[in-house]
């Protein structure tokens, strides 16, 4: 046990590499990932890395998700979590965990639900960056507002986007 103890402790913790910022995105996969915006976790990955590098990446699912779905967010290196019922609540639980972990800078959302809103407030009250990512119609113009950045996806060509700063 004491020979653990001393291998732990030369583990150095490591903020971020060179100088970027360290991501923790959560998805509302029952709001987000819908037929009709047939969006993709690859291109969301992709324009997290020009914000910084992403750490945590969990995507919120309800009871109604197919194995296929689950399969599929495993295989684009995200964290599926399944719930029982609505998924805001653990949403919120999982945000709040990412707002008091001092090895995240940067809180980023996927979802178009306002109910989010107290969420991207106490991240930036306890000095974390925010970021939004929504697709319309139903993207709430006070989630856009209250983050530092906005991203809409384009469901029509999904490798267009666009940044609101």
């Amino acid at each position: 046990m004491r020979s653990f103890e001393k291998l732990t402790s030369y583990i150095p913790l490591r903020k971020s590499e060179s100088g970027s910022k360290n991501i923790g995105l959560l998805v509302d996969g029952p709001n987000m990932l819908r037929k009709e915006f047939s969006l993709n976790l690859d291109l969301v990955r992709e324009i997290m890395a020009e914000y910084g590098n992403m750490r945590v990446g969990k995507v919120l699912l309800n009871q109604y998700a197919s194995d296929k779905l689950i399969e599929a967010i495993v295989n684009q290196g995200f964290t599926p979590i399944v719930v029982a019922g609505d998924t805001d609540v653990y949403m919120a639980v999982e945000a709040m965990e990412l707002i008091y972990n001092p090895n995240i800078d940067v809180v980023a959302l996927m979802t178009r639900d306002a109910d989010f809103l107290p969420i991207i407030n106490k991240a930036k009250e306890n000095g974390k960056e925010t970021i939004v990512i929504g697709a319309e119609p139903g993207f709430s113009a006070a989630l856009q507002n209250s983050a530092d950045d906005a991203i809409v996806l384009k469901a029509e060509d999904h490798k267009k986007y666009s940044k609101d700063e």
